[in-house]
């Protein structure tokens, strides 16, 4: 019996891996004269997460009535509260589609056409300009095309192929990651062994520097949790964005010298970063309670990306009726976190009415870049030295 926060929508996760060798053999050469469509990279990385129980209750992708009813609404036709539209597009035609017909999903991460799942096609449709409009603007917020989440969708194409699927394997995730990716049941079970009740989740697509780290010791302390679950995106990531293997190298080195044993479980996840600010915090919070979690930071511009978001629009959303009727987790509300030269600690900026700007040790990221590439050392107020080392070396080599 688990004392974690129960899953969404649902008593249990509902992973829809095939993890049964045989029926898995089965099911391949069934499909095996099946037509095939190879996926974009963003529905590649939903059939993951699918599969890995993160978006538990869904069983596959969803139709253009739910697509619509999620980004107008938050919730699909039958009522189930889900932030952002979950669907397979194509930029193929409608009619090379028919319903009924099995589809063998190919990985676009391989050369070698390799399956990832099968989908049974429920319905095909076609997306109008408008209807594509619709989605950008409510879950993006922007029709913008500079906006890389934006950008991304409009090249994916306006046919949508709706259905369940049966999901073969978690792409090259396992192989990269060894030690690093899990599934929503993989950390449930951890959790479960390590006998966290509260657990507080930490979302990042970067390094972590002093202000991350403190900020999850604040949260740890301030909620009295058990510990925190350090949850890195391992999925598709905007040009400039530090890689999975050199995040995760530097996420462990401060984890292992800067934390007390046994507070940070450090785990990712296969999914590509949409860059929706407010609407994406809701889809980490969905699946950080699929995880077990009680309690997701969420910071100043949560998932966002430029200007496009108003800095606490990501904390702001869950104040809506359907998101605090709908999701057991609860946030911890932070703001910026910077090192204070005047206290010679790392503070919350909100918490410090009497410093300016000055009295922070602050870098923007192309600041931090250049140092990097030039082989500077990284403020030790800003950046702990072993990672800022395993950063160098990355810079370096590039």
């Amino acid at each position: 019996m688990t004392n974690l926060v129960e899953p969404h929508g649902s008593k249990e996760l509902k992973p829809l891996i095939i993890s049964d060798k045989e029926r898995l053999g089965e099911i391949i050469e069934a499909a095996s004269l099946s037509k095939r469509q190879k996926l974009n990279s963003s529905a590649a990385a939903n059939v993951v997460m699918l599969g890995a129980g993160y978006f538990t209750p869904l069983d596959g992708f969803m139709d253009k009535e739910d697509a619509l009813n999620v980004a107008l609404q938050m919730q699909t036709k039958e009522g189930l509260f889900w932030p952002v539209p979950i669907i397979n597009l194509s930029t193929l035609k409608s009619t090379e589609f028919s319903k009924g017909e099995e589809l063998v999903l190919l990985d676009p991460n391989y050369s070698d056409e390799r399956p990832i799942a099968i989908q049974t096609i429920t319905s095909v449709d076609t997306l109008s300009a408008h209807e594509l409009e619709v989605i950008l603007e409510n879950v993006f917020g922007t029709t913008d095309s500079n906006h890389p989440g934006v950008k991304n969708f409009i090249n994916q194409g306006s046919t949508l192929i709706a259905g369940p699927i049966k999901v073969l394997n978690y792409s090259y995730f396992p192989e990269e990651f060894p030690n690093t990716f899990d599934t929503a049941m993989g950390i449930r079970n951890k959790l479960d062994s390590l006998k966290w009740r509260k657990v507080v989740a930490f979302q990042t697509r970067n390094p972590m520097h002093r202000a991350h780290e403190e900020l999850c010791k604040m949260a740890l302390e301030s909620l009295n949790a058990d510990g925190v679950l350090i949850h890195m995106t391992l999925g598709k990531l905007k040009e400039g964005d530090i890689p999975g293997d050199v995040r995760d190298a530097a996420i462990r080195k401060m984890v292992d010298l800067y934390f007390q044993p046994n507070t940070a479980l450090i785990s990712g996840f296969g999914f590509d970063m949409m860059y929706a600010g407010p609407r994406e915090a809701l889809l980490h919070a969905t699946f950080r309670q699929n995880c077990g979690c009680s309690h997701l930071i969420v910071g100043r511009d949560h998932a966002g990306v430029g200007d496009y978001y108003d800095p606490f629009a990501a904390q702001e959303i869950f104040q809506k009726s359907i998101v605090e009727e709908s999701l057991k987790i609860q946030i911890f509300a932070a703001d910026h976190t910077a090192y204070s030269k005047k206290l010679d600690k790392v503070v919350m900026m909100r918490d410090v009415s009497d410093h300016t700007k000055d009295d922070f040790v602050l870098l923007s990221g192309t600041k931090v870049r250049e140092m990097l590439s030039n082989n500077e050392d990284l403020p030790p107020e800003f950046a702990r030295k072993e990672v800022a080392d395993i950063l160098k070396s990355y810079y370096r080599s590039k």
